[in-house]
């Protein structure tokens, strides 16, 4: 009893631990009003005290972190990309309807004549990253009161307020202040803050000072309509933006709400995003198989090769023919393109071997492009695992077929070939699988180009991937829902060329 003592308490200061990250984070959530991750993580420290503070389940103590991280890591991300890909959300859509009320409000807000104005320094809640958490005012009147704002409105600012003697906050309890530097950096997101206030808004003017004035569009709850008070026009929902009622046009800000499968039929219907979704599909499908094959021949070739007895130095020849593998693929992707330079001044293929091809501008050599780099990339690591196969193989085997007067041939193709997909069947799936999500290769080599017409969203070697992130972030209007339903097409198109492909390979295990 007394050996177990120590493991004894260990074991309960690891549980203490565990409980008190739960409680921290539950405490995070409940203060920003997410409530299913407060009962989420009540529910998870429930389940460590019932399986690790007893005797029994023992199996689960085991299996329990693994599911955790299971469910954390892999299930609610593609639920969350499910969620995602059934709303609107996007450039002009990522807020509530109410939300965007308050924003259009606010922006809307104008200097009147002999309204107030406050000292203002800028800040972020304390932890926050001063380069990306949202901004907040933090203001003192005329009468030396504090108080901060932000786009939820003004409250009063008590606690550990320090000001220097022109009556800017210099500190405050919960809130860091931005530096001048930090400031100018955040000119932008600093512009376009505006604290709803009395009917009206508080803006900034400059970096030190911030007026009250009087907001030009007006909320009518009762009709739902924001009113135009300089112009008089109304503006109604419609399609999760507030739209002119004499069709003039609309509100930049709309709201997020949910529209179903229309990201997925537009994809499917939509004549342009079809075609474009078709395209993309037909050679996404293509390139990895391509890869695939050309990869694993190269490699086997090689590995067969240097798995012959009578090649003098192979360990030598081994190590120079994985170093396109040791290299970090996007400083290859790169020397890659330049090599690929039109200009037989700049570009080496072209200069060597005497050519004049377009390889990045021409959609056909640009495909060809990317394989050829593809190969480069991908062959070393066929090589590897080939040639671990290769000398799993007992030797016995190959005597017994020569012994039988198979041809060297015969041999690797009746015997070699099939022994060597047992092991590495598996990973030419998971190889496939890599390379029909490459988004590195071809963002770092053509960036999904080149583009055909005026129109700058489909590339002509764009896959999925490149073209969900174009979608999400690349493009002027970016659209996460309709990102969000290509990357729910890539993951069902995977799942069932991974499925397949295993189905394949585990008959091979009758070669054995």
């Amino acid at each position: 009893m007394t050996s177990r003592s120590p493991w004894l308490v260990l074991k309960w200061v690891a549980i203490a631990v565990a409980l008190a990250l739960v409680l921290w984070g539950a405490g995070k959530f409940a203060a920003a009003g997410n409530l299913p991750m407060v009962i989420l993580l009540g529910f998870l420290g429930l389940a460590i005290l019932a399986i690790y503070a007893t005797r029994r389940a023992v199996p689960m103590k085991y299996l329990f972190p693994g599911l955790v991280f299971l469910l954390a890591l892999q299930v609610w991300p593609i639920v969350f990309t499910l969620m995602t890909s059934l709303t609107n959300y996007g450039d002009g859509h990522m807020e509530t309807k109410e939300a965007s009320v308050k924003y259009l409000v606010a922006q809307s807000v104008k200097e009147v004549p002999d309204a107030p104005r406050y000292t203002m320094s800028v800040g972020v809640a304390q932890g926050g990253d001063v380069t990306t958490s949202p901004l907040v005012l933090l203001l003192t009147d005329k009468a030396g009161k504090t108080y901060v704002g932000s786009t939820d409105g003004v409250k009063d600012l008590t606690d550990g307020v320090t000001k220097n003697d022109a009556g800017k906050i210099t500190a405050a309890t919960g809130y860091q202040v931005l530096t001048g530097r930090e400031v100018n950096a955040r000119s932008k997101d600093l512009s376009a803050l505006a604290v709803p206030f009395e009917g009206g808004g508080i803006k900034p003017s400059g970096l030190s000072e911030a007026f009250v004035g009087k907001a030009s569009l007006q909320y009518d709850a009762a009709a739902d309509r924001i009113i135009d008070t300089a112009t008089g026009k109304r503006y109604g929902p419609q399609h999760a933006q507030w739209v002119a009622e004499d069709g003039s046009g609309s509100l930049a800000t709309g709201w997020v709400e949910n529209v179903g499968l229309r990201n997925y039929t537009d994809a499917l219907t939509n004549e342009t995003l079809r075609n474009g979704f078709v395209k993309i599909l037909i050679w996404n499908l293509i390139f990895p198989l391509i890869s695939v094959l050309s990869t694993f021949l190269l490699g086997m070739a090689f590995a067969l090769l240097f798995n012959d007895d009578r090649v003098r130095g192979k360990g030598l020849w081994r190590s120079l023919l994985i170093l396109p593998y040791a290299l970090p693929g996007f400083v290859t992707a790169l020397v890659w393109r330049q090599m690929f330079n039109q200009d037989q001044q700049f570009g080496l293929i072209n200069k060597t071997l005497h050519l004049n091809i377009d390889w990045l501008g021409d959609p056909t050599w640009a495909k060809v492009a990317i394989l050829i780099t593809n190969l480069w990339l991908g062959f070393p690591y066929m090589f590897l695992i080939c040639t671990g196969a290769l000398q799993a193989i007992p030797s016995d085997v190959k005597e017994a077929a020569k012994i039988d007067g198979a041809s060297g041939m015969r041999t690797i193709r009746s015997i070699i070939m099939p022994l060597v997909l047992v092991a590495v069947g598996p990973l030419l799936v998971a190889s496939y699988a890599f390379n029909f999500n490459n988004f590195a290769l071809i963002y770092l080599l053509t960036s999904g180009g080149p583009f055909e017409g005026n129109q700058t969203q489909v590339g002509s070697t764009d896959l999925l991937i490149t073209y969900a992130f174009r979608l999400a972030i690349g493009g002027v209007t970016p659209n996460y829902g309709f990102a969000a339903a290509i990357s729910m097409f890539i993951f069902v198109i995977i799942a069932i060329i991974s499925l397949q492909g295993f189905r394949q390979t585990a008959r091979l295990e009758d070669v054995n």
